[in-house]
């Protein structure tokens, strides 16, 4: 069965959901008292501030998608310099035989610069093994060994960039979903926290009651603290 995608339950930044929860912890920690009354004791609290700190030590997506971009500009460069090699036999190629005959068109090169990653790599390995079955008749236009040698390994060092790539990616993915799924875990533990404090502080004080009312934006944020402002 597929995994079921994971989608974040809280509407602010991952930086405003550790602030907003270290926040309900320095509270939690001053009304403990009344918290160990709810069974919410000191070690669960230590608990959600542990968990707090892993969360923020996590790598944020523009790093990964630093990394993963890096990997991209280097797939490019081997893209080019596998192009650049196909290139030098072909023009060797096109000494010896038209372009426009049989002998040439078995090379496949025709769209080169069109190619898709997976096509680039099959045509320059297509090109290495019909190079080596024309060798005798191409080593008078200065095919050799060494020609056909370098597609060789501009053709692995392609394939290298290509998978180093795909692993970026897929880390990537991997780590926004572990990221998502540790801040909804700790969203959720600090909904049962600021439910708990309201329901302390509804009756006795106003002020710790908003301690702990939770904003959904920074927008709701600014506008209650305006509103404050203005009533005094």
């Amino acid at each position: 069965m597929k995994k079921q995608v994971q989608h974040r339950q809280y509407n602010f930044p991952d930086a405003d959901l550790y602030v907003q929860c270290m926040e309900r912890i320095r509270y939690a920690l001053r009304d403990i008292e009344f918290f160990e009354q709810y069974g919410y004791s000191k070690d669960r609290l230590a608990a959600f501030k542990n968990n707090c700190e892993k969360f923020r030590k996590l790598p944020d997506d523009d790093e990964l998608l630093g990394d993963q971009m890096i990997t991209t500009e280097k797939k490019a460069t081997a893209a080019e310099k596998l192009k650049t090699a196909i290139r030098s036999i072909m023009t060797r190629v096109a000494m010896k035989y038209s372009n426009r005959s049989g002998r040439y068109r078995k090379f496949g090169t025709a769209k080169l610069g069109d190619m898709t990653d997976a096509q680039l790599l099959f045509c320059g390995r297509r090109v290495v093994r019909v190079a080596r079955q024309q060798f005798d008749f191409l080593s008078e236009v200065g095919l050799t060994d060494n020609v056909i040698q370098r597609c060789v390994d501009a053709c692995q060092a392609f394939e290298n960039s290509m998978n180093i790539q795909q692993d970026r990616v897929s880390e990537r993915d991997i780590a926004v979903e572990k990221r998502i799924e540790q801040g909804n875990t700790l969203y959720q533990e600090m909904i049962v926290l600021c439910n708990i404090g309201k329901d302390i502080w509804v009756e006795k004080d106003l002020a710790k009651y908003d301690n702990y009312t939770v904003y959904e934006s920074n927008n709701e944020q600014k506008k209650t603290r305006k509103a404050k402002e203005s009533v005094k």
